[in-house]
């Protein structure tokens, strides 16, 4: 790291509840990346049509993203943001011991795991909004850049450190060793959150309403820098998402159990944090549209490459360079949504991002497992994997504001729209 840009890390951390938020962000990412290979793997020994179940599960989550998703951003400008995002830790805690119990006294079902998982994925939904919308209130303005950036490093840092603990946990101690670190880490994340002392929100809060929401929505949909962005993802991730399927592969396809699994899955967050450190070193990319369509064709032609490795070494690679390229989007696209949108709309707009992306991921799970049922996992990712290089080009020739997007110098004015 240069000197500059150590300095502004350190400054950054010096400044106690971006600190705060920063450990709890670690502990909440990793406790996400370990119940998402826990319920996974799980699903595996008590259920004997695996991919059937991912598949619904998907459908599971995204119900709350959909329904949800736009009242939570509207109650996340309306109320609270910190205790919002502190509830939103309590209930899957209290889940994830329900999980733990039912676990250790063999009276799990898949029934107790679909309402589990229900109920985390309403938590979820208000907590997204809440989430994004509160980073802006803990940092200066002129180190808000950096420290999306910095957030998005400790996102790569706690993905492979929940997944890793995850798999040795179930190696170690079975799953419900796993459901038991999945609460320590739940509670390690509500600490960091309560010790948290946000500015109040700027602006005249809204009443959660109809117009309130209305009004999120059309500030995104005049702004093809906004919307450009949460469209590609949201159709490129449900076609060349491969993370529901990971089991299988470990499983069936690579024969590399549980500890393959949980490298597997660290694999795509590691490519995610070295990225992340390049983009914290180099100048900021100026053609910021042109760099996202790229990224993404790259993530498709890695999610082909890595549908059909049959290569254990490769395979890591490859989702590690598939995680690569889904963060350098994943930077530009929270950093437009941040600091184009005036702060008692910062909830709304996030929730829309949200929307997008938890629909993205939850209808990729799905999408992933059903064709996976019906025809083969690597049929999955293989196809999922070309249809997403497609929209790419669907989207170049259709989507020319994105295309030609330049990021400029000044901060963007919350008011223009291309």
């Amino acid at each position: 790291m240069t000197g500059s840009a150590r300095h502004e890390a350190l400054a950054l951390l010096r400044e106690r509840s971006f600190a705060s938020f920063a450990a709890a962000r670690l502990a909440a990412s990793a406790a996400q990346a370990m119940f998402t290979l826990v319920i996974g793997w799980h699903i595996t020994e008590i259920s004997a049509s695996p991919a059937l179940h991912i598949g619904g599960l998907g459908l599971v989550r995204l119900v709350p993203a959909l329904v949800l998703g736009l009242y939570a951003g509207a109650i996340a400008d309306s109320f609270d943001r910190k205790r919002i995002v502190l509830l939103t830790q309590i209930v899957p805690l209290l889940c994830s011991i329900v999980l733990l119990a039912t676990t250790i006294s063999h009276t799990v079902t898949m029934t107790v795991i679909y309402a589990v998982v229900l109920i985390v994925g309403v938590a979820s939904a208000f907590e997204g909004p809440a989430r994004q919308a509160l980073l802006p209130a803990l940092v200066s303005r002129e180190r808000f850049q950096r420290a999306i950036t910095f957030n998005q490093i400790v996102g790569g840092v706690a993905g492979p450190t929940g997944a890793l603990l995850g798999g040795v946990l179930i190696s170690r101690f079975d799953v419900g060793g796993a459901y038991a670190g999945h609460v320590v880490l739940l509670a390690l994340s509500a600490l960091g959150i309560a010790l948290l002392r946000p500015r109040p929100i700027e602006g005249t809060r809204r009443a959660v309403s109809f117009e309130a929401i209305r009004e999120g929505l059309s500030f995104v949909w005049h702004r093809q820098t906004l919307l450009g962005p949460m469209t590609l993802d949201l159709f490129a991730v449900i076609f060349a998402g491969a993370t529901a399927l990971l089991p299988l592969y470990a499983r069936e396809i690579l024969h590399a159990g549980p500890a393959g699994l949980a490298i597997l899955t660290a694999a795509a967050e590691i490519g995610t944090l070295v990225t992340a450190l390049v983009l914290v070193l180099l100048p900021p990319v100026q053609r910021a549209g042109r760099a996202l369509m790229l990224a993404i064709a790259v993530f498709g032609l890695g999610t082909i490459a890595f549908g059909l490795s049959r290569s254990f070494p490769l395979s890591v690679a490859l989702y590690a360079l598939v995680g690569a390229a889904d963060q350098v989007g994943l930077v530009m696209r929270h950093t437009t949504v941040q600091m184009t949108t005036p702060d008692e709309l910062r909830g709304r707009v996030s929730s829309v991002a949200s929307l997008f992306s938890n629909s993205s991921n939850r209808i990729g799970d799905a999408e992933s497992g059903f064709v996976a049922a019906a025809t083969s996992a690597t049929f999955a990712v293989v196809s999922g994997g070309m249809a997403c290089v497609a929209i790419v080009g669907v989207v170049a020739a259709t989507m020319p504001g994105l295309r030609n997007y330049r990021v400029t110098p000044e901060r963007e004015k919350a008011s223009s729209s291309t």
